[in-house]
């Protein structure tokens, strides 16, 4: 579900992205709502990005591989893959359970101890949703007093280089907001305008987090208050096959 007709954009209002220190490593079975909420000052209304990464280390998905053994991290990525679309050497571009096109099924050897990959959580959005559930208890924040949590990993871009964060789960905050039948600048009405409003807050999230700085959550405050509600990445985000032109 995205937001209905005449939701709008906020200019001139201005956003802050918070870099939170502290959380250390992630150990299988951590609690990522205490951890941040003992690390950060979250406040309702701000948007929490965690990185894929220590949330895929909370749920333990975590496997062995050897790092000298030939194939052996093709092998894992074909069994990760729903399918395989194309294949360059190492290289394989798949189709996730999940639902993502991606490189090499989303597995990670960065920032993980040697002879380990991180897979992708099974289901980003329920991750998202267990940690925004559990700050909002231990924030005892009401149902009138709005909160989000991003799952952000990174990704590439067809016909872009470099890569950039984009959210793989959400909740509480908006995936996509529907801009279609609102007036432009020039009070045109839009007609195919939808923005991915969680892409947008994980990469900025990610200008703060690095892929160096050991930064793995980021608070983003100032969003416009419209785009929290329930959310999914899976139902918001992904398109649809019947509408992809290249697959």
């Amino acid at each position: 579900m995205t937001a209905g007709s005449g939701a709008c954009i906020p200019g001139g209002s201005g956003i802050a992205v918070i870099p939170v220190a502290g959380i250390g490593e992630v150990s299988p079975g951590e609690d990522l709502g205490l951890l941040i909420a003992r690390n950060a000052d979250v406040r309702a209304g701000d948007v929490v990005v965690v990185t894929q990464k220590i949330v895929s280390k909370a749920e333990g998905r975590l496997v062995e591989i050897d790092p000298d053994e030939p194939g052996a991290k093709a092998r894992l990525v074909e069994g990760e893959a729903e399918r395989v679309l194309r294949k360059r050497g190492d290289l394989m571009i798949t189709e996730t359970r999940q639902g993502f096109v991606c490189a090499n099924a989303g597995i990670d050897l960065s920032n993980v101890p040697l002879g380990l990959a991180a897979l992708l959580p099974l289901d980003p959005d329920l991750s998202a949703r267990r940690i925004l559930d559990r700050l909002r208890d231990i924030l005892d924040l009401g149902p009138d007093r709005p909160l989000g949590v991003i799952v952000s990993d990174t990704f590439g871009r067809t016909w872009r280089r470099g890569v950039t964060d984009v959210a793989i789960g959400c909740a509480g905050i908006a995936g996509v907001v529907d801009l279609r039948g609102s007036p432009d600048a020039l009070g045109r009405e839009l007609v195919a305008t939808e923005v991915c409003v969680a892409d947008e807050i994980a990469g900025a999230a990610e200008l703060v987090m690095g892929k160096d700085l050991s930064v793995p959550v980021a608070l983003v405050r100032g969003i416009d208050a419209r785009w929290f509600r329930r959310s999914s990445v899976r139902d918001e985000v992904i398109r649809d096959p019947r509408e992809d032109l290249f697959r």
